[in-house]
């Protein structure tokens, strides 16, 4: 009987090249860390340059994440293998490229859907995750430099024996958050009570509808996460306007 997989904790490391980051994806998904329980992010990635025509529209985290399925083609890489990968704008960063489940984290942060200002960067959003501010200070400043970041979602039960595999691959400054990165939605969503209390809170009644119609859709078709959760922030910004308290619940006039 195959045992399911229960993730539970974050372990979060820096390394400072990118092979060391294909091989530590390589050895957990090896080692039964599934593909949608690991989050990449970095600056430096050899393709980068040819896909710089996807940042975000706006100067805020993330304006638009991308489907996965052209960066299989450009990276060549285990990163191709993740969910949701995506070009990202962070504040005192710059653009990178992020996949996994970290793309939606920084998805919330732009859209006022997890605490904490967009504005503030990396180290913003890593303090709402479980991290010191010391520590997180270090992540945003180590990724400027051109390193890269890796998560994994663990069971509590294996976590040492993941950090151990994290850090023989070359991670340092290795990181245990006792909580899994926060998604919209616990797979499908059935009702505007499976939305996270992070979305929810953000949308109108209608817009809630709105939201889960399209991300239920998208992820369908996908069985990505992110990807949906990007289609349906994309169809938010699309049909409303935030008021001033944060809520999309504007709804737009079209012509």
């Amino acid at each position: 009987m195959v045992q399911e997989y229960k993730a539970e904790q974050t372990i979060s490391a820096i390394f400072k090249q990118e092979p060391q980051v294909n091989d530590v994806i390589d050895r957990l998904l090896k080692r039964n860390v599934p593909r949608e329980n690991i989050s990449v992010m970095g600056r430096n990635f050899e393709s980068q340059t040819r896909i710089t025509g996807f940042i975000s529209k706006k100067d805020v985290i993330v304006g638009g994440l991308r489907t996965g399925a052209i960066f299989g083609s450009l990276f060549g890489s285990l990163l191709s293998l993740l969910t949701g990968v995506g070009v990202l704008f962070i504040p005192f960063v710059g653009s990178v490229v992020a996949a996994g489940p970290i793309s939606s984290v920084l998805l919330g942060a732009a859209t006022g859907a997890i605490a904490g200002s967009a504005g503030a960067g990396l180290a913003s959003v890593l303090t709402t995750l479980g991290m010191s501010k010391d520590k997180a200070a270090i992540y945003e400043t180590r990724l400027k430099a051109g390193e890269f970041l890796v998560m994994a979602e663990v069971p509590a039960n294996k976590s040492g024996e993941y950090q151990l595999l994290m850090e023989s691959a070359g991670g340092e400054e290795v990181h245990i958050s006792d909580r899994t990165l926060p998604r919209p939605c616990p797979g499908r969503c059935n009702s505007p009570e499976d939305l996270s209390p992070e979305v929810r809170s953000h949308l109108s009644a209608d817009a809630q509808k709105v939201f889960i119609d399209r991300y239920n859709s998208v992820l369908d078709q996908t069985d990505d996460e992110s990807k949906a959760e990007q289609a349906a922030w994309d169809k938010i910004h699309q049909d409303y306007e935030e008021d001033e308290n944060g809520i999309w619940s504007k709804q737009k006039v079209t012509a």
